[in-house]
């Protein structure tokens, strides 16, 4: 069963301290922000809701692209720069594997203040 923008919405405010906020007319989602709206992006759903941005460091992306280039690609000359992945929802398995990807993505804009009281994360 694919995995749907909702199912994004719903696990990444389900997340400690995240929040949503829309950027470049998508929803986004960040978390550590002191207003409830700042904060780092560790998500951005796509234009037409098929497909999200998360965080991931560039040396993980083609290992992860070459797995499985089904489910991960970058935009050329968009991404080259930056250290985040796209993700076809369509690919996600089920909504755990969704889990997991968030708090990956989640965990490496979080602060550390705000990860170290949630070690559950972590693991």
């Amino acid at each position: 069963m694919a995995t749907t923008a909702e199912d994004v919405r719903t696990i990444a405010l389900s997340l400690p301290g995240s929040s949503e906020k829309l950027a470049w007319g998508m929803p986004t989602f960040r978390v550590g922000g002191t207003d409830g709206k700042s904060g780092k992006i560790f998500v951005a759903l796509g234009d037409d809701d098929t497909s999200i941005g998360v965080k991931c460091p560039k040396e993980d992306r083609e290992e992860l692209i070459g797995a499985e280039p089904e489910k991960f690609f970058i935009r050329a000359g968009h991404d080259d720069n930056y250290a985040w992945l796209r993700v076809r929802l369509a690919a996600v398995e089920d909504a755990a594997e969704l889990r997991s990807i968030l708090t990956d993505s989640w965990l490496q804009a979080a602060p550390k203040r705000l990860i170290a009281a949630h070690p559950e994360l972590s693991g």
